[in-house]
């Protein structure tokens, strides 16, 4: 094969932009106006995620009334906050305040009911709620948290005009303090300044996606480039890395989270999931009844 022929070889190794999707403008909670990414008919789940949400306001009217009391079973909840402060309060008697650049990783399991409310009454609130899938082996087991505040959370930076928060997962030597080995999940904060350029490597088998929350960021697979607005989020196709390229004239940031698909039958019901239906019969007699 000539070398003209072998530089027009497809990109195998490197991830390209399946599928570009929007947020849908909704509400949860006692009517927290919010961005739904994953979770909404434009993209019902991507295995093992079930829901994306993203916040983001100065208005109080937009976030003050909180999300009070509500039970979840059967998956894991994670916030990441950007700005303002959140108290988290449940009924096994755990309480704390996220604060900016902290996240919070809570498996629900067997079942919970907690609140999420404001701690404050003016100024900016915005960050992300990811739900992941647990596997059927522990969907029951005891709720449990990993918390950990911005001094936590580890920062690399692999490349000139690169920052990395790493939540969970690597970049290079450093690790994030996240563990989970049923989806060994990847999450991400990046940050690229204009042109700067990142690869980073993800397992082939997992899911990912990016969510631009500043900026543009440019996905390049090959001769085939793919740019990806704020506001945005893009499913990524199979590889063994994502070649990323900061497109705005200004720092741009986003979220690239993977994860181990299960690959297993999904039961939902509002905050209960599960394999079965009559599993979610069960949950919702267990909430009833106070079992949780």
């Amino acid at each position: 094969m000539t070398g003209s022929n072998a530089a027009r070889r497809p990109d195998t190794a490197s991830r390209g932009v399946v599928r570009v999707v929007h947020g849908m403008p909704t509400s949860d909670g006692a009517g927290v106006k919010l961005r739904r990414v994953i979770g909404q008919p434009e993209l019902s789940e991507l295995d093992p995620f079930l829901m994306l949400d993203e916040f983001g306001t100065d208005s109080p009217d937009d976030y003050i009334a909180g999300f009070p009391e509500h039970p979840h079973r059967g998956f894991e909840t994670v916030t990441y906050m950007l700005d303002g402060r959140m108290r988290h309060r449940d009924n096994h008697g755990h309480e704390g305040v996220l604060v900016p650049g902290s996240v919070q990783w809570m498996t629900a399991g067997r079942g919970i009911v907690h609140s999420e409310m404001p701690e404050q009454q003016q100024g900016r609130m915005r960050g992300f709620q990811l739900w992941l899938n647990l596997p059927a082996r522990d969907k029951m087991s005891e709720p449990k948290y990993q918390e950990f505040g911005p001094d936590r959370i580890p920062v690399a930076t692999p490349g000139a005009g690169v920052s990395v928060k790493v939540i969970a997962g690597a970049v290079g030597a450093v690790k994030g303090p996240i563990r989970q080995p049923a989806t060994d999940p990847t999450y991400l904060d990046v940050a690229l300044d204009a042109r700067a350029q990142y690869v980073h490597a993800l397992p082939q088998q997992h899911a990912a996606f990016m969510y631009v929350y500043e900026g543009s960021v440019r996905v390049v697979q090959g001769d085939k480039e793919s740019v990806v607005k704020s506001g945005e989020l893009a499913v990524l196709g199979e590889g063994t890395e994502v070649r990323l390229v900061g497109e705005s004239d200004d720092t741009s940031r986003m979220i690239l989270v993977a994860g181990r698909p299960l690959r297993e039958p999904v039961a939902r019901y509002g905050p209960f999931v599960m394999n079965t239906r009559e599993q979610l019969v069960q949950a919702v007699e267990d909430f009833q009844k106070g079992r949780f």
